[in-house]
């Protein structure tokens, strides 16, 4: 009797156990027990950190805050901005091995030194240690982060030298080192080491407000592509490398505040694009640099250097687009050209402590934009000047002041009545609440909140008039925009320029609701500015951002802080332990008791439960990976009760509905006829394999039906129809989902249908070569992922223009890959099997040997390739592409390679680039008869992004130097699948999953 008791009553304590162990211990459910282990070093380091990380939870589920992980429990982000971290960073953050994002900055409270162990991160892309107060020297081992693509350590206190390991990060986009106390030379690569000359993909180099020294010999070459240099404020000797004037790309050169010497190298004058040049403050000497050539300088400061004496140089009055001159003290004579003050973006004019003479003339059509003249201290003897012009002028110094004249009287003074910078208007608040210290008035809603405050500076500006409303409010309107803030909710005041020269704005962000900032929103806010995601109007140029601490409201969550509880409160939690203990053993029995009604209802309601017995099947209901069962009224009401109106396409197997869920997500659902249903093994194995199979370039299964008789599949909805159709310019657009018999292929051979498609045409797309370029690479990574990275692999098919949709950004995706064979059975790379296939697309070596591999999938796109080139589909006529194209190329035809007949008149003009005549080779190498001497889609993939990246380093390169789609892309790279254009998401590492991380734009 007692064993038999036990034997009832052990597994009751074991399913107690175990549910006591679930809702006690969940927060370590999902997540990897290393990244557990590492987070929670991390913590016990921290205090007063304004964190929910609750040891209740589970930090991968979305409740810790700035955590994001993996699929496998893996965390892959860390973004923890201004939270109010104080305390230091724990080495076991070389624990989280699949990091991708360390963001830690605008903690002034964390310091100490920094942990070498981040360079035990393989797959960084993102370190942000901005605005903390780290000590110590900056770790060599930052150079194994082979991935690294964005480093800012500025405004620390870091010192010691700069690494010279750092040369190794060859995908270094961002490297901001400023505002430290960094000392020693630059390092230079040589046989044996490597250094920053290195880093040809970096763009920016902000070393500025350190303590930098030697010269700067070796460090610049023409094949770099560097926007900004950023110098200033160091103690660096020798003369400027004439190299720098090789930098093609360059817009901002900053190297005041040092003791280079020498002449300025007359390559200088190559940098057509420069927008700002600043050289004050050296022992330069020689002539003044020719700047005739640079006809998009704004700024320009070349004062207090040792130039040789002479008159104004000619380009004073030619470089139309310039808003400030500075050259004071300098050795400049004669008259001051009068055609300086007449050009037309000119706002200040700094000559003082110089040697003009004559008559100083401002006349005739005086741009308004000038705000000030500064000439005290020459020898001018005269004035003609407009009474049109009232604002600053300082003659102060100059023989012309002597005489008193009524007219000159007033610019005789040293100082004059300095302009008011703007600052945001609080004027339709005209009964302003009274704030307490330490809140702040919000002019959205003339309220009181706790704003998020922070200094922004920007080191290069373009302009210097700071009483420019337009100016001003612009980068009011791009900070609520891309901030997501509410409008109005953005105060700027103090503005100027500070002791540096930089321009320094104090912003205020101010809630949308409520009166402060959640932590979730800080750490957005945070991230944005300070990983250079938020891009200020041009004329701003390069910033950053220091965030003043925010202290939450009484009630946020102070993680870090240990809790002490009374005698009093762990007897209450005992007794309520008790209790619940006692409800459990109840639930449990109750529980036990019902099963059997229970399996009654779900036998009659599960549309799984007859699978689970049926001896023709496969193992029991679906192993689904992310495929929700819908029901069958979920999906009537969607589609209106399956309307003609909603009906999209019809083929074989059935219609296809476009519909929309509840939660607003379009979709597009397949229903199937009963005359041509699958069998209940077929119908789920397909929704398996299909669940299974994620990437951003393969249409993606939502969900399923399979109740009341019905059989339904759910896809995401693409828009922009097939790339067929957008060859051809007009399209009958959800066509292609007619086609989806998916897979009633993969366990027995089915009929093919004919495609019925209905559903108005409309225009189709034009598409440059770059944009078929992208398609390109697109669907080819949509196929290198299922013969390489699926589990088990699939070969597609089917390949195909009409089944590659393009989405409303033009991004490929491969459909229809559910007519796919499966080769995870297979020791030999290929299945034998009927053939099926499309005409004109069909591998000649499976058509005759019914030996289907990968290569046959290869052989498809090849042929989709020579589409892309022509516009004309496989057959057309009686001629088949790939037999036209291959009598067709002439190598000796160097502007066509022989193929000018048969090209889409859209791309012609691309013909004549490399890029073409490497793409067609490789579309030839596709279609090889012989499958052995076809690429495989991995290789496909390395090729089109190499003829990619060609295209976009151009022209197009340049001007959109500031992208991460562009930018970015190198990161990326690294893996063959991984997408050049990074938006909003980021590659995967594995190559099958895209984790949802945050759009990048550096600049």
């Amino acid at each position: 009797m007692e064993e038999a008791t036990r034997r009832r009553i052990t597994p009751l304590l074991l399913l107690l156990l175990a549910v006591l162990a679930a809702s006690v211990h969940q927060g370590f459910c999902a997540i990897n027990p290393q990244d557990a282990a590492a987070l929670n070093s991390l913590l016990s380091q921290w205090t007063n950190a304004q964190l929910n990380w609750s040891p209740a939870t589970d930090p991968c589920d979305g409740s810790w805050d700035g955590i994001m992980c993996s699929n496998d429990g893996r965390v892959t982000s860390l973004r923890l901005s201004s939270v109010n971290i104080q305390g230091t960073l724990s080495n076991s953050v070389g624990q989280l091995t699949q990091l991708v994002y360390l963001d830690l900055s605008f903690n002034i409270g964390l310091g100490g030194t920094m942990p070498a162990t981040i360079g035990s991160l393989p797959k960084l892309t993102t370190l942000i240690l901005a605005g903390c107060s780290f000590t110590g020297s900056i770790p060599q081992e930052l150079g194994n982060l082979a991935q690294l693509s964005f480093l800012a350590l500025n405004s620390n206190k870091f010192s010691g030298n700069i690494p010279a390991t750092l040369g190794l990060l060859a995908n270094l986009y961002w490297l901001d080192l400023a505002d430290n106390q960094l000392t020693g030379a630059i390092p230079i690569s040589t046989s044996t080491t490597p250094g920053l000359d290195q880093l040809i993909n970096t763009k920016h180099f902000h070393f500025n407000k350190n303590q930098l020294s030697g010269t700067l010999t070796g460090l610049f070459n023409s094949n770099m592509t560097l926007l900004h240099i950023l110098f200033d404020s160091n103690q660096f000797t020798g003369s400027i490398p004439a190299e720098i004037g090789g930098i093609s790309l360059l817009q901002v050169l900053r190297l005041d505040r040092n003791s280079l010497s020498g002449a300025v190298p007359s390559s200088i004058g190559n940098l057509v694009g420069l927008n700002e040049l600043n050289l004050a403050s050296n022992q330069l000497t020689g002539s003044l640099p020719d700047l005739r050539n640079m006809t998009k300088l704004n700024v320009v400061d070349l004062s207090k250097n040792s130039f040789d004496a002479s008159l104004a140089p000619t380009w004073f009055t030619t470089l139309t687009s310039l808003t400030s001159i500075s050259i004071s003290p300098g050795t400049l004579s004669g008259e001051v050209p009068p055609g300086l003050f007449r050009l037309p973006q000119l706002q200040q004019v700094s000559l003082s402590n110089n040697a003009f003479n004559g008559t100083l003339e401002i006349t005739g059509s005086i741009n308004k934009q000038l705000q000030a003249i500064n000439l005290m201290n020459n020898n001018i003897v005269a004035t003609k000047i407009t009474q049109s012009y009232n604002k600053t002028l300082v003659l102060y110094g100059n023989p012309v002041c002597l005489d008193q004249d009524s007219s000159t009287k007033q610019f005789c003074s040293k100082q004059q009545e300095n302009m008011i910078a703007y600052s945001t208007s609080l004027s339709k608040c005209s009964s302003p609440a009274s704030c307490s210290s330490d809140q702040n008035l919000n002019p959205a809603n003339c309220g009181c909140a706790y704003s998020y405050n922070g200094k922004m500076i920007f080191r290069a500006p373009f302009f210097t008039d700071l009483t420019d409303n337009a100016t001003f409010q612009t980068l009011e309107t791009s900070l609520t925009t891309q901030l997501s803030l509410r409008d109005g909710a953005v105060s700027l005041s103090g503005i100027q320029f500070n002791s540096d020269n930089y321009l320094q704005v104090q912003v205020k962000l101010f809630p949308s609701s409520g009166t402060s900032f959640s932590v979730p929103d800080l750490i957005r806010i945070g991230f944005l500015l300070s990983n250079q995601t938020y891009d200020p109007p041009p004329v701003f140029g390069p910033y950053y951002f220091i965030a003043d601490p925010y202290a939450l409201l009484a009630g946020a969550s102070q993680s870090g802080k240990k809790s002490h509880f009374s005698t009093g409160v762990i007897a209450g939690i005992a007794v309520g332990g008790g209790l619940l203990v006692v409800a459990l053993i109840i639930m449990v029995l109750f529980a036990l008791r019902q099963r059997r009604k229970t399996q009654e209802v779900i036998g009659r309601t599960d549309p799984f439960a007859s699978w689970g017995v049926s001896q023709k099947d496969s193992g029991g209901a679906p192993q689904l990976k992310g495929a929700r069962n819908f029901s069958f009224i979920e999906l009537r009401n969607c589609t209106n009760n399956f309307s003609e109106r909603h009906e999209i396409g019809s083929g074989g197997y059935g219609k296809v509905y476009k519909g929309t869920l509840v939660d607003g997500t379009r979709v597009a659902i397949k229903r199937a006829e009963r005359g041509s249903m699958q069998g209940v093994v077929e119908f789920k194995n397909e929704i398996e394999l299909l669940s299974r199979v994620h990437h951003r370039n393969l249409v993606s299964l939502v969900g399923f039906c399979f109740e009341q008789g019905e059989q339904m599949l759910v896809y995401e909805y693409i828009s922009n129809g097939t790339l067929r159709e957008n060859l051809l310019g007009t399209s009958t657009k959800l066509a292609p989902y007619t086609q989806f018999s998916i897979f009633s292929h993969v366990i027995e051979e089915a009929i093919d249908h004919p495609i019925c498609v209905h559903g108005p045409a409309v225009r189709g797309t034009y598409l440059d070569w770059k944009k078929r370029l992208r398609i390109a690479i697109g669907s080819a990574r949509g196929l290198a992922y299922l013969h390489e990275l699926a589990d088990p692999p699939i070969i597609h098919r089917d390949v195909k223009s009409t089944n590659i949709l393009l989405d409303d950004h033009l991004k490929a995706k491969v459909a229809d890959f559910g007519l796919s064979k499966l080769v995870a059975d297979t020791q030999k790379g290929h299945v034998s099997t009927q053939v099926k296939g499309t005409l004109g697309y069909l591998d000649p070596e499976y058509y005759m040997t019914q030996q289907l591999s990968e290569k046959s999938d290869v052989y498809s796109f090849g042929v989709v390739m020579l589409e892309l080139v022509s516009g004309r589909q496989p057959i057309e006529g009686g001629k088949y592409i790939v037999r036209e194209v291959r009598l067709a190329i002439d190598p000796n035809d160097r502007d066509y390679y022989g193929l000018r007949a048969l090209l889409d008149p859209a791309i012609r003009d691309a013909a004549r680039t490399p890029g073409f005549r490497r793409f067609v080779q490789l579309a030839m190498r596709c279609v090889d008869e012989t499958a052995a001497e076809r690429p495989a889609m991995g290789e496909v993939v390395k090729e089109i992004e190499a003829m990619l990246q060609n295209e976009v380093g151009g022209a197009e390169g340049a001007s959109s130097a500031g992208s991460s789609a562009n930018d970015f892309a190198g990161a990326a790279r690294a893996h063959p699948y991984s997408d050049t254009e990074i938006t909003r998401g980021s590659y995967g590492d594995n190559g099958s999953e895209y984790m949802p991380y945050f759009e990048v734009k550096p600049k």
